[in-house]
Formats: C-alpha cells, structure tokens, sequence
C-alpha cells in the first residue's frame, strides 16, 4: 500500500479506512466486555486480598524498623512515627480502588489493543487471531499482574525496611532535621498546597484544550498523510484508536497535573528548610509558591510547542538561582555551536523529527529484562559446567532461600563480563547480548532503567582504564563467585595476577557496586518471577550434569559388572530423564 498523494486520493484513504476501524474497534470492544469483568475481579480480589492480608504485618514491621533505624536522627525519627499513621491507614483504601481502577482499564485496553495489533504484516491467519487475541492472553496477563504485586509487597517491601535497619558506616552521620525550621517548613508546605493546587489545576485546565485540538489536528494529519509515526501500514488502524483515545490521554494528564500539585506544595517546606538565613524564610517561601506555578506553565508550554517561557511571575527563591540558568543556558548555547548533546536531543524530540524519532529503535523494558535473565541463564549453565555452581547451591536457594550466589553473585558476573566485552570493543554503549548495544539513546524511556544504564556505562569507563588482562579477566570469575570482596586481604591466596593493592581496591569496588545494583535490580516485581523461572532451569541442568557424571563414572567403576543382556542399570534412565522440581520453587 503506498502513501496516497493529493488531496482526492488522501480523502478516499480516509473514506475506505473508516469501515475497517470500525469493525475492529467494535471487535475489540466485545471482547473487551467479554474479558473485563473476569479481570477486575481477578485484580481486585488478587490485590485486595494480598493488601488487606499484609497490612497488619506492614504496619507493625514499619513501625519497627523506623524505631530501630540508625540512619534517621532522634528529631526526624519522632517526626516520622508521629506522621507514619495517615499513610498506613490510607494505603489499604487507595491500593484496592487502585486496583480496580487498575484492573478495569487493563481488562479494557489490552483486548482492544491485541485486535489492532493482528493487522500486523507477520501475522498469519488473521481473521482467526482477530476473534480469539486478547481474551486468554488478557486473564494470563492480570494474574500475572497480581503475581507481581504480591511479589513485590511480600519480598520487595520488607527488602526495603530491611534495608533501613542495615548498621551505618562509622564515618556516616544520620538525617536529621533542626526543630526550630520545623514550624516555618510545616507553614510554608501548607500554604503551598492551598496556593500551588488551585493555581496549578486552573493552568492545566486552561491548556488543555490546546492538548485536545492540537493533538487531533496532529493525528488527523499524520492518519490521511500517512506521515510521522503512522508512515508504515501497519500503523494506520492504530491511527484512529489514538484519536478516539486522545480525550483520556488529556484528562489522564490533567489528572497528573492534579496529583503532582500537591507534591509541588509541600515540597515548598523542603525549599525553605534549605534555606541558611532565617531571616529570609518566609520571604523564600512565597517566592517558591509564586514560581513553581510559573515554572509549571513553562513546562506545558514547551509540551505542546506553545510560546516559550511564561506570562507569569517567576520571584527568585534560591541564591543561585540565577547563576544555575545562566549556566544552562550556556550549554545549550555552546551545545548549538558544536551540533552536540542536548540540541541533538531536542531535535529528536521536536514537532518536525517524529519520523527521525521513529527510525531510532528504542528498546523496550521488557526486551532488556530478556536479555538480562538470558546472559545470566547462558552464564549459569557455564558455572554449572565449570563447578563454581552445584545442585546444592540450587536448592539451598529453592529450599532455604538462600540464593545470594544465584541472585547476586551469578547477574554480577553476568553483567561484569558484559561490561568487560564493551569496553573491549570500543563502544559508546553497553553489549548486551547477541550483539545487541544499549545506549543512553535507544535505552528505554523508563527511570528505573536510565538508574540502571547510567552507572553501569561509568564503570565501563573505569574498566577500560584499568586495562585487564585475560588472566585477570578469567580469575575474576572465580573471585566473584567465591568470595564476599568485602576485604583486600581476601585475594592474597586466590591466585590473582596482579599484587597491586591499588589495583585489587578498585577491582573489588567494582564488584561491590555490581552486585548493589543488582540487589535494587532484585525489587522490582518482575525480576523474582522471572528468577524464579531462571533457577528452575538451572536445576534441571544441574541435576541432569550430577546424572550425567554419576552414570560416567558408575560405568567406569563397574566394568562389565552389570548384566551384558540389558546394558544399563534399571532405573538409571528413569533418574536422568525425568527431574522433579523441589516444591520451594513451583
């Protein structure tokens, strides 16, 4: 299908598309009715159930490790048991209309989308796939949700409190805040959220019918000119599902502009207590609520490409506050001399580069979180192999919990060898798997994941520094898996090649960083399911090597020991083909 030039030919595009649409959105909408009761009730009741069961453990265990936490002074410690009250208590009736809010929009919107998605040019059979995508798919996907969040508020939740108690550094002083700036901070986040609220919902509401047109008028013209993102086939019934979804996509941000109001207020007392003369509080803190409500319209002007700035004051709360724009502002200058860093980027993301956008493939979370748990699948079955993982390193992680080698130490290594085959092949970015590289511009548009890229491409850089050889390379492997790399004396007898000290530090601190990031990595609700599905396979090749080697050398020991008519002894089979996976981990 080519792009229709001239106006007769776009109107007739646009005539013959409009009976397609409307059978597939129709389509999409019956299975949506069809499947979106099964998963509000599967969401709601799964997530309900889950919150109200742990609400009593997650009041108390809150409670007790900020009582018992090292790392908040006696002030704010007291301030934070006397305010803990009104989120515990609001959080079991936010988390379930969450929840079924949650799960109406999924029950909705993903069979809608799954049927659009059919028109897809590699898909086979598409009026089967048209009926039947979306509705088994959909109600996986909602216990899958409610899997994750049960995941995350039975491990992840408690790994953060655990945390909070964890002992300080001796030379680490615990937050703490001076009693005399409370009352001011108290007053000036109050008047913020009476102010900055109103203020800030009265900017969105007058912008967002700009939001509405102008974005109709931006899909209506990319629909018939088949141009920007909708310049593939394929696009184009996306096209008109967009349009007719855009109106929530305005309340949804209208929605977020509300919410994120209330945070703007109250982050006026963090503004204030920031602030070293007294004598200035007050004076700083209506500045800041006068100028947040200007910097807030600034942004929603450069969102939909309005005028620059904003028509309203803007007071200076901050010293150098004017110095830090002039600094900006001298980046961007020089930035434009020499066509690099943010004018490069900005022009990405301008109004006239949509396609240019579009050629650079971005990568999605989930195709990262693939390749992740593939390179620590394809390194595990290689430690297996070598003897730094055993069958009872498995199950002590299946059986006791134990798997700080299997969780920790074996991504470490995974990613440390990544990090050490980019360095080698003189890449801006990361080499992932399958020579897969991610950059800081096709890295997911996510923040957990730029926290993630953005260390990982420092060390990198320390890496090429240090210029490792290929028996340094291949000790660390062990020295990962083997030891805690807690302390230099820990390498005196691992066989290490280089006895620089210096040398040894840098290695271990690179070690450590890895292997922290990977235990933030491990809270995230996705990673323990698909870590649960990592060790399974891990067992099975584990226990299939232990057979392997068990049956080599009972042949070896026996001879011709056993009886020449039958060849094998009678169950051997039976113990290397079929494996049963410990309950721990089902």
């Amino acid at each position: 299908m080519e792009v229709p030039v001239g106006f007769l030919a776009k109107l007739w595009s646009f005539l013959t598309f409009l009976p397609f649409f409307s059978c597939l959105f129709l389509l999409g909408l019956l299975k949506a009715a069809l499947v979106g009761p099964v998963v509000v009730c599967i969401v709601g009741m799964g997530n309900s159930a889950v919150i109200i069961g742990l609400w009593i453990a997650h009041f108390a265990w809150t409670y007790y490790c900020v009582a018992r936490t090292k790392r908040l002074g006696l002030i704010l410690k007291i301030l934070a048991l006397i305010i803990l009250p009104l989120p515990l208590v609001l959080w079991p009736v936010v988390g379930i209309a969450g929840s079924l809010l949650g799960g109406a929009a999924y029950g909705v919107f993903a069979p809608l989308i799954a049927t659009f998605e059919v028109v897809g040019e590699n898909v086979t059979d598409k009026l089967y796939h048209c009926f039947l995508d979306g509705l088994w798919s959909t109600v996986e996907g909602s216990c899958t949700v409610v899997r994750d969040f049960t995941d995350f508020c039975f491990h992840s939740y408690f790994s953060f409190m655990d945390e909070l108690r964890d002992k300080i550094q001796p030379d680490e002083k615990p937050i703490d805040i001076k009693l005399s700036k409370v009352p001011a901070s108290l007053m000036v986040s109050l008047m913020g959220v009476v102010v900055d609220v109103p203020s800030i919902m009265a900017v969105a509401l007058v912008k967002s019918p700009y939001m509405l047109f102008r974005g109709w008028k931006r899909l209506l013209e990319d629909l018939i000119g088949r141009e920007g993102p909708f310049l593939e086939t394929v696009c184009v019934p996306f096209a008109g599902l967009a349009i007719i979804l855009w109106p929530l996509a305005v309340i949804g941000a209208v929605t977020a502009a509300f919410l994120s109001s209330f945070f703007l207020g109250l982050y006026g007392g963090v503004v204030v207590y920031q602030i070293l003369n007294s004598r200035r509080i007050r004076e700083m803190g209506v500045a800041y609520i006068v100028s947040v409500v200007s910097l807030f319209d600034e942004y929603v002007n450069d969102l939909l490409y309005l005028q620059e700035g904003s028509c309203l004051p803007r007071p200076k709360y901050r010293r150098n506050m004017k110095a830090s724009l002039e600094r900006k502002n001298s980046s961007v200058n020089n930035g434009s001399r020499d066509g690099k860093g943010g004018p490069y980027i900005s022009k990405l993301y301008s109004q006239q580069s949509r396609t240019l956008k579009g050629a650079i493939q971005q990568y999605r979370p989930v195709q990262v979180w693939d390749w992740l748990f593939k390179s620590w699948e394809v390194n595990g079955r290689i430690l297996l192999h070598e003897g730094l993982i055993d069958v009872k390193d498995v199950e002590d992680c299946i059986l006791k919990g134990n798997c700080k080698k299997l969780g920790i130490k074996l991504p470490a290594w995974s990613i440390l060898q990544c990090l050490l085959a980019s360095a080698k092949s003189e890449t801006d970015g990361l080499l992932i798997f399958d020579d897969v590289e991610l950059t800081m511009m096709n890295s997911p548009r996510d923040r957990m994941f730029e926290w993630f890229v953005g260390p990982l491409l420092i060390i990198k850089e320390q890496i090429k520094g240090l210029q490792l050889t290929e028996d340094e390379e291949a000790c660390l492997r062990k020295l990962v898996m083997r030891c805690k790399n807690e302390k230099a004396e820990e390498w005196d007898d691992s066989g290490f090649p280089s006895d620089d000290s210096v040398r040894r530090a840098q290695l271990q601190a690179i070690i450590r960083r890895l292997q922290g990031i990977v235990a933030s990595m491990s809270r995230l609700p996705t990673f323990r399911r698909r870590f649960r599905n990592l060790v399974k396979v891990l067992y099975i090749e584990a226990v299939h090597a232990t057979s392997s080697a068990n049956r080599v050398g009972g042949i070896s020991k026996s001879g011709y020991g056993r009886d020449r008519s039958t060849g094998t002894a009678d169950g051997e089979e039976r113990e290397a083909g079929c494996v049963s996976v410990p309950d721990g981990i089902v």
